[in-house]
């Protein structure tokens, strides 16, 4: 249980570093599917809920986009959904290292934590 805590409180202080990166990338997936949504009179849920699925890269196929500027697009947005994974990834990972990291080396871990506190 001290392990699941700890992983608990470094992935969300990881994901609180990067916050104002994954809240651009999110901004940016949220407008572009805005704006294909209104290129292809989807409704705002429609344009939404596609580009949601397209940054998870799950593409469902039941929307999709017909124009060709809407289809460049939805490249952009595939990258940037792609980019906030990678970037969750990479802190749960490294919230994982550290978290096994204590079991040989508590006491670095504490230093960094200790270094970070707001």
């Amino acid at each position: 249980m001290e392990f699941t805590l700890l992983f608990v409180k470094l992935f969300l202080f990881g994901i609180w570093l990067t916050a104002p990166i994954l809240a651009f990338l999110a901004l940016i997936i949220l407008l572009l599917g805005q704006w294909v949504g209104q290129r292809e009179s989807w409704s705002r849920f429609e344009a939404l809920y596609w580009a949601l699925v397209t940054a998870t890269t799950v593409g469902y196929g039941d929307f999709r986009p017909l124009d060709r500027l809407s289809r460049i697009l939805s490249i952009l947005i595939a990258i940037c959904g792609i980019i906030f994974t990678g970037i969750i990834v990479a802190v749960a990972i490294t919230a994982t290292t550290r978290a096994i990291e204590t079991q040989h080396f508590p006491a670095s871990v504490e230093r960094i934590l200790d270094e970070h506190e707001p």
